[in-house]
């Protein structure tokens, strides 16, 4: 099936790279810079790099998958045509899964980076009661029909840009180039901890599929997309390149993985009042605005599912403001009980991990959609032919093999739990069928 014509396309280059932008960069780069310095010190700038690479490749192959479709789905229509309907509910499933995670690792972010602000909040209870109470005030509010306005996504992108640009701008001043010596901690190579280290940021990386499934809605795609992607990442590379930089250069390897909040505590190391009060509040409402938006989008992928006969009917149900409460409340629930198995370092590995549902599928939907459909000429075409994806899949298992085996259990258990539905919902797909 093809893509949207010119006729229908919206976005172009600049908007594409806005998107792609805001899409990635949220609460991980605020909170994630110390447990990268903590498992490599100064060498964690090479697992950056990494995830890079890895993303590009992956979000490639999304791109290559987006030409061929006109209609909402992205990972799910792939599997679901190259592998067939059990596979495609798989991915469907998960995808709900992912955003469950992502939602619990979000209000985890907030707690830890307000218990960084107040000390007082810093323990596990206090944490525990935050996401609860957070989680449950974005239950009520979407219930009641709360819709996230244009300006409060304004203000999320500023907040969380502002503080970063002059963190960046005004910390290279205050480098100190003994920070970064050695360049691994204790002098030496920790085996596994590339992996780990890897694993954990690209979370920071993670939400660029976001941008690649809408491929259909560009302006010459063939063109733009591929540019929109190398410089989208190239910029947040550079970015957390520099936030790493700085991080490491005003702290100390040492002092920057025993920290919480390591942005704020540099900041705060060399303006003082200023930085810290600047990204705590930034990191406050990128945060919390990403969970609003994030718990108004979360239980429409249930309700997606529930409306095409994949899951229960109940799951869309809807009030007299037109919440799908059900999949509010179930969304939500899910969540809290996420939230409180662990901290925003283990949960964003979890996150992570469950992310590779969606890629690994759709990079292997690639390899066969090279040999069941042709591609038009004015559209985008992976380069290298077979080359991207299969490196992106040999690289993807490569990291998930790098997780233990609790966090590969709870970021990819979804696939297992969607089996039963599955043979339940075809059950009564088939009784259906066989009663008109």
């Amino acid at each position: 099936m093809e893509t949207h014509g010119e006729k229908g396309a919206q976005l172009g280059l600049i908007s594409i790279i806005l998107l792609g932008i805001n899409g990635i960069i949220g609460s991980g780069i605020f909170l994630l810079p110390n447990q990268v310095a903590s498992l490599m010190g100064t060498a964690g700038i090479f697992s950056l790099i990494f995830d890079a690479l890895l993303a590009i490749s992956i979000a490639m192959c999304f791109a290559q998958a987006a030409t061929y479709y006109d209609e909402d789905g992205g990972p799910y229509l792939y599997a679901k045509d190259a592998f067939g309907d059990f596979v495609g509910f798989e991915v469907g499933f998960v995808t709900w899964a992912i955003q469950i995670i992502a939602e619990a690792t979000m209000a985890v972010a907030f707690a830890t980076a307000l218990g960084a602000t107040f000390p007082a909040l810093a323990n596990i209870w206090a944490k525990n009661i935050t996401v609860t109470v957070l989680l449950g005030l974005m239950a009520l509010m979407n219930i009641a029909g709360v819709k996230v306005s244009k300006i409060v996504n304004n203000i999320v992108t500023l907040s969380k840009l502002i503080p970063l640009l002059l963190f960046v701008t005004m910390g290279i001043f205050f480098i100190h180039g003994g920070n970064f010596t050695p360049l691994f901690p204790h002098g030496h190579y920790t085996a596994g901890h590339f992996g780990a280290a890897a694993v954990t940021m690209f979370y920071a990386f993670a939400g660029f599929e976001r941008v690649v499934v809408a491929a259909g809605d560009m302006k010459n795609p063939k063109k733009n997309l591929p540019r929109a992607l190398l410089i989208m990442v190239g910029i947040v590379l550079a970015f957390y390149l520099l936030i790493q930089t700085v991080c490491t250069g005003v702290l100390g390897a040492s002092a920057l993985g025993h920290t919480t909040a390591p942005i704020q505590t540099a900041f705060a190391k060399f303006a003082g009042g200023f930085g810290n009060s600047l990204v705590a509040a930034g990191t406050l409402l990128s945060t919390g605005g990403f969970l609003v938006a994030s718990s108004y989008v979360t239980p429409r992928s249930g309700v997606a599912l529930a409306e095409h006969h994949m899951m229960p009917s109940m799951i869309a149900k809807r009030n007299s403001k037109h919440a799908p409460y059900v999949a509010i409340l179930i969304s939500i629930g899910i969540s809290i009980l996420i939230a409180w198995s662990g901290q925003f370092g283990y949960l964003a590995q979890i996150s992570a991990v469950s992310r590779f549902a969606q890629y690994i599928p759709t990079c292997l939907a690639v390899l066969v959609f090279r040999r069941t459909r042709a591609t038009a000429a004015d559209r985008f075409q992976l380069p290298l032919g077979p080359v991207i994806p299969v490196v992106a899949v040999a690289v993807s298992i490569w990291l998930l093999f790098q997780v233990t085996a609790l966090q590969a259990v709870l970021g990819l258990g979804a696939l297992i739990v969607a089996i039963p539905f599955y043979f339940l919902m075809s059950r009564q797909a088939a009784t259906a069928k066989d009663l008109s």
